[in-house]
């Protein structure tokens, strides 16, 4: 479960809805600022919220908490380097630097090098001998969700 993507798909599924923070929240009964919250990954809706929202849009908690996000830009992590850079950043920074070292891991020299590159400051080859071995199932689970950050990115840019 990713925090910034479940408040980044607050925010779409709010917005793709036509609702202010503030309808939404005269809808839910909450507090415009509990939405604003939610929208930053400051908290998370508890239960009770969380399934008034899945009624109000007509989808499931679980989608909520983990969603699927249709591939509007990419479908695989080696595509990273056909995003501009400026937008590239923008969604990588989101993620914590061990969080980008795992997803990179995975990945061939040259997205290697153009995520490097991006991050002139990081020491990625320190990073990665602090993180040691990992599990591929873990490296795999990081790209996917750097792929769903960048979709979502790009769905939410059209609203």
């Amino acid at each position: 479960m990713n925090m910034n993507i479940i408040s980044k798909y607050l925010q779409f599924l709010r917005k793709s809805n036509n609702y202010t923070q503030d309808d939404l929240a005269k809808e839910l009964g909450i507090s415009r600022q509990a939405i604003s919250k939610w929208e930053t990954g400051t908290t998370m809706p508890n239960l009770e919220v969380l399934l008034k929202i899945s009624k109000l849009y007509d989808i499931t908690i679980n989608d909520i908490l983990e969603p699927r996000i249709q591939q509007q830009r990419i479908s695989d992590f080696e595509q990273i380097s056909t995003i501009s850079e400026k937008e590239l950043k923008e969604v990588l920074e989101q993620f914590d630097t061990n969080s980008l070292v795992t997803a990179l891991m995975g990945a061939s020299p040259e997205t290697n090098s153009f995520c490097e590159g991006l991050f002139p400051n990081i020491d990625f080859e320190m990073i990665r001998k602090n993180i040691g071995r990992i599990k591929i199932e873990t490296v795999e689970d990081m790209q996917n969700q750097i792929v769903a950050m960048i979709n979502l990115h790009m769905v939410d840019k059209e609203f």
